[in-house]
């Protein structure tokens, strides 16, 4: 095996290089779990399974690591999607008031 190196950016993300993924058969969208080893110096990931039933979920499964709001707030139910509005809308009014009340 060859060694590679990847720098771990300010954010603490890290890129795992496509062969490991490959050899290991780390996926999009699977849960992995870091664990520190013995040593103190290195760190176990291992790929973990959450449910039995996880492919059924509303959310859209997409591979590009991102997911945009829209898609987020399209996979709540409609309860989820109208406490959402409701603490936006909160939000937004303390926001408003606040400028007005710094104005005057």
């Amino acid at each position: 095996m060859n060694t590679m190196y990847r720098i771990l950016g300010k954010r603490g993300r890290i890129t795992i290089p496509f062969e490991i993924r490959q050899r290991v058969g780390f996926s999009c969208n699977d849960v992995l779990s870091f664990a520190e080893a013995a040593d103190g110096i290195s760190v176990i990931i291992k790929r973990e399974k959450i449910c039995d039933n996880c492919k059924g979920t509303n959310f859209p499964v997409r591979c590009d690591d991102e997911m945009t709001l829209l898609d987020f707030l399209n996979g709540l139910s409609e309860a989820e999607q109208r406490a959402a509005l409701i603490h936006l809308s909160v939000k937004w009014a303390e926001k408003q008031e606040g400028n007005l009340n710094g104005r005057a």
